[in-house]
């Protein structure tokens, strides 16, 4: 018996319209738990570096995590990968929450994998073992969400878990969206691949159980995580912005200051911070609109935390939406108004629409930019309004639905800006591989984050950070904080909490402080649990995002050990994380990734060294066991059990088969 997952993929082929239940190989899960790592494995193996984002044989691959569908609280998240994201024509995936993968895995499923192109557009319906495509050229220019509610109302099933596609996608906008009610998978172009394919939604309906190796055990486990969460909640971290103190996404949708984002987050198209912006006036004006729009706080699959809101807002003239986190005011700042009901107004839009709220927002701000330096003009925006706030809703209309200059900015910055040239391309400075970044533009260099910006390949600073404070702690707390702190990994407890004791003192800040060993075993820390979390399904706002989180790289072994009957212990979960990692990695290589595109934005901090950030650059990629180009060695793949990833890019010219790495990194390899 299979533990924990159900041992079966479900295949689609939409240029055949053939639907198949594949069983799956159990060893995969030792290797690579599930979800993201065991999504990497299939692309690798099928989808080669010749293919394009929109042919035939881009896989679309919608999977549960390992751990969702058990008890595990908050193990909710569906990660959709695809073999070429249409914008950085790497690996595309991202995660959403809500309740579509627990959904998935009761139907019997562990993954959807998509195939090739439908002729006319279809959505998919997984019903248990009934699975059918069907016509869906009635949904056709319909939203996400509406699109959503009429397939339930069609199928009889208001119990069905829809994940759709809006205008955006249907227009094969480079940064359209997979819509779920409860979240959505928003960056790198997921939702246009899914467009292109054809493919209008997913809706699944599961009544199958999960069973686990140990039940009593990992229930037990499990009333452990959340007598920690009902704590961690009456207990939030000192010295930190609210919105921070806690766990599950920032609190933006239950807490009103917002102090902390619009005084140090870039305004604009991310070009400069007003820290002066948050007063008594403005906390006001806007506690009284976000209550107004704000219908109930709600949260996902099997979890106690109300990260997110149900948004009514009467003047929307569209189904109710869910917000969380940050995207209440990226579309308000990067037009640069005061007015936060604008944000909810084309967020609501958009969500709809199916299109990336940290993206969309910039490719605008970007537009603006360009026809104020005369680059963009009235006959390319024709009848373009004059406030801010009326010239995003103008874009928004032509970007989802490609027409005249929509069509290009439907690109994304990078490809826009090249392909309008005439000096637009000095405009696009906010990309790190083709893709759109946070709008955080601060002072000096942090040599912590520089590495996460610039070797990070999920393409969302949120989903590569987290674990420690974003500033060093009061003084008088750190002690205190440091007491209980369980959750760092074992071999860097004592290093990471004189870290913490340290950082602030004189002589003892950035850019040069810390030593550049430690930089490396933080940034490795903050990415490592990420990638477990994505393989698991743990919401990271449980685990690898929040300080102090519920689940940690100490409880985690115990419970994937209890749930799937896997001997796993701290340092086996380690390396699994380390071998999805640098499949990762080794995937992108293959199709052009090298130290070029391993670099923040310009201007992402004012004072820059960049010898410095060179040595950190190759001190990190030896810590990691990659040669001077990031390239994973030889060596390294093959102590990691990828002698085949190894081979195949040694016979692409790729990797040198006698490339080792120098005795400094053997070393630190042997200790991981």
């Amino acid at each position: 018996m299979r533990y924990a997952e159900t041992g079966y993929n479900l295949e689609i082929d939409l240029s055949r319209g053939s639907i198949e239940k594949v069983p799956t190989d159990p060893k995969w899960t030792e290797l690579f738990l599930g979800g993201l790592g065991t999504n990497v494995k299939i692309l690798w193996d099928r989808v080669g570096p010749e293919v394009e984002p929109f042919s035939p044989d881009n896989l679309l691959v919608l999977s549960a995590g390992l751990l969702e569908g058990t008890p595990a609280i908050g193990a909710n998240r569906t990660i959709i990968s695809a073999g070429v994201s249409p914008q950085t024509s790497f690996m595309a995936f991202s995660m959403m929450g809500g309740f579509f993968g627990p959904e998935l895995k009761h139907a019997g499923y562990d993954k959807v994998i998509i195939r090739g192109k439908s002729p006319d557009l279809v959505y998919l319906w997984i019903n248990d073992d009934k699975v059918e495509i069907r016509d869906a050229s009635h949904l056709r220019g319909k939203g996400a969400l509406e699109t959503a509610q009429l397939i339930r109302e069609e199928l009889k099933e208001p119990k069905a878990q829809v994940a759709a596609i809006g205008l955006a996608g249907e227009n094969r906008v480079y940064f359209a969206s997979v819509e779920h009610f409860r979240s959505s998978a928003s960056r790198l172009g997921l939702g246009a691949i899914m467009g292109d394919k054809g493919l209008k939604a997913i809706a699944v309906r599961g009544t199958k159980d999960i069973y686990v190796a140990q039940p009593s055990k990992f229930v037990e486990l499990c009333d452990e995580v959340l007598k920690y969460i009902e704590w961690r909640e009456k207990n939030p971290i000192k010295g930190v912005p609210a919105i921070l103190a806690t766990i599950g996404a920032p609190q933006e949708m239950k807490l009103t200051d917002e102090s902390w984002h619009t005084t140090s987050f870039a305004w604009g198209h991310a070009r400069q911070r007003r820290k002066d912006f948050w007063n008594e006036e403005i906390e006001k004006k806007w506690t009284e609109i976000h209550e107004k729009a704000i219908k109930r706080l709600v949260s996902c699959y099997n979890c106690p935390v109300r990260c997110g809101a149900i948004i009514a807002y009467p003047a929307l003239e569209l189904p109710t939406y869910m917000m969380k986190c940050y995207t209440k005011l990226t579309y308000v700042m990067a037009a640069w108004t005061d007015n936060l009901e604008f944000g909810y107004k084309i967020a609501g839009k958009a969500h709809d629409y199916g299109i990336d709220g940290f993206t969309a927002p910039q490719v605008m701000a970007f537009a603006i930019e360009l026809y104020e330096a005369g680059i963009l003009t009235d006959k390319d925006l024709p009848g373009f309004p004059s406030s801010n706030e009326e010239r995003f809703f103008y874009l928004l209309e032509k970007i989802v639905r490609r027409e005249g200059i929509g069509d290009i900015l439907a690109n994304g910055v990078y490809w826009a800006a090249r392909q309008i040239g005439k000096g637009a391309e000095e405009f696009d400075h906010n990309t790190t591989k083709k893709h759109e970044q946070m709008v955080i533009k601060l002072g000096m260099l942090n040599p912590i984050y520089f590495l996460m910006y610039g070797t990070g390949e999920k393409a969302n600073i949120t989903q590569i950070e987290g674990q420690i404070p974003q500033a060093p702690l009061p003084k008088d707390y750190r002690e205190e904080f440091i007491k209980d702190w369980i959750q760092v990994p074992t071999k860097y407890a004592e290093r990471f909490k004189q870290f913490i004791l340290e950082w602030g003192d004189e002589g003892k800040v950035f850019p040069f402080w810390p030593p550049i060993d430690l930089v490396c075993e933080l940034v490795e820390w903050q990415e490592t649990m990420h990638y477990i979390d994505d393989s698991t399904g743990i919401c990271a706002g449980l685990s690898s995002f929040p300080i102090k989180p519920p689940y940690h790289i100490r409880n985690l072994p115990l419970l994937i050990s209890a749930a799937t009957g896997l001997d796993m212990d701290e340092d086996k979960l380690w390396e699994v994380a380390r071998r999805i990692r640098n499949f990762v990695r080794a995937y992108n290589v293959r199709r052009g990734l090298r130290r070029q595109d391993d670099y923040p934005p310009k201007d992402h901090w004012k004072k820059r060294f960049p010898e410095y950030e060179e040595k950190l650059l190759d001190s990190y990629y030896e810590f990691k066991g990659w040669n001077k180009e990031g390239i994973p060695t030889k060596k390294t793949l093959e102590k990691l059990g990828l002698d085949y990833v190894a081979e195949d890019l040694i016979k692409r010219g790729i990797l040198k088969d006698e490339e080792v790495p120098s005795k400094e990194t053997l070393a630190e390899t042997e200790k991981k």
